[in-house]
């Protein structure tokens, strides 16, 4: 099939800007087919030395990739905002009356620091932010696509579902880094936070499978959405071109590596892959 998605609705979080994961990501799902509902929340790149992208051309770009009768929406949401979640879900199933897909890009970067800058605050930023809101948005989606239970669950009952499932009833991906595979020296609270999707993924997939939920997690490896570059990076650069050499492919991920990965994971090709945290970074970890 060209359009394998077709007849889906994905929600895409942390879509603002052209050159990130998540812009890459909603684009991949369109070009499947997929109708696509993406959450932005620009006052974070607004204060990186990236900075903010035109939220219409990032519109735009999305609506281009869409295939047939799929459409397209948006919406801006703080998604440390605990409360704002459930309308977040909502407004993505109300795209199309359904959702199938949920991606969790969204991510807190920057701002970090060493064990010895750590301060409450600081940690509570990232957590709340990559962790807290992802495991609430996938608690959310997953709500939405439960039977009604029998009888007075307690929490860490098990969830009843409805086997056999033909297919998948959802897919879940969650974005993790490359803390697993070596020092992210100068991001504690950045790794700490990534750290706990990741460690956490097979028991929360455990969890979704019993509805039919399909849970796995991504680490794309380092992606160049712009911190690498020399006039929008946030660290130093110098020597980057010389650290290039020495990996495996001679360059870092772009945006549409990952977005592959994801775009396959979400067809019925990729429905046996369950609870998985998966590398793709071109060997760089090893």
């Amino acid at each position: 099939m060209t359009a394998p998605l077709a007849g889906k609705t994905a929600l895409v979080t942390g879509v603002s800007r052209r050159r990130g994961i998540g812009y890459a990501v909603a684009t991949r799902l369109a070009q499947l087919g997929a109708s696509v509902f993406i959450q932005h929340w620009r006052p974070h790149d607004l204060n990186r030395p990236w900075g903010g992208d035109d939220l219409d051309a990032v519109r735009t770009g999305i609506r281009s990739a869409l295939v047939g009768d799929a459409t397209f929406g948006d919406v801006e949401t703080d998604l440390t905002d605990a409360a704002a979640i459930p309308g977040l879900i909502d407004a993505a199933s109300a795209l199309t009356g359904r959702l199938d897909i949920l991606v969790c890009n969204h991510a807190k970067s920057g701002d970090d620091g060493s064990i010895l800058d750590m301060t409450a605050d600081r940690l509570d930023a990232f957590w709340d932010t990559n962790t807290r809101s992802t495991l609430l948005l996938t608690a959310e989606f997953a709500r939405r696509l439960a039977p009604p239970q029998s009888g007075q669950r307690r929490p860490g009952d098990a969830v009843e579902g409805s086997k056999p499932y033909a297919e998948p009833t959802g897919r879940v991906f969650w974005m993790t880094s490359g803390q697993g595979h070596g020092a992210m020296r100068g991001e504690v609270a950045y790794a700490t936070s990534k750290a706990a999707l990741a460690g956490v993924t097979r028991t929360v997939a455990a969890d979704l499978l019993d509805l039919g939920i399909v849970l796995n997690t991504i680490n794309p490896g380092p992606v160049n959405t712009g911190y690498m570059d020399p006039d929008s990076a946030d660290r130093d650069t110098s020597g980057l071109d010389e650290w290039l050499r020495t990996t495996a492919f001679g360059r870092v991920g772009v945006p549409s590596d990952p977005a592959a990965l994801i775009g396959w994971l979400s067809t019925a090709e990729g429905a046996w892959i369950v609870g998985q945290v998966l590398t793709s970074d071109g060997g760089f970890s090893l």
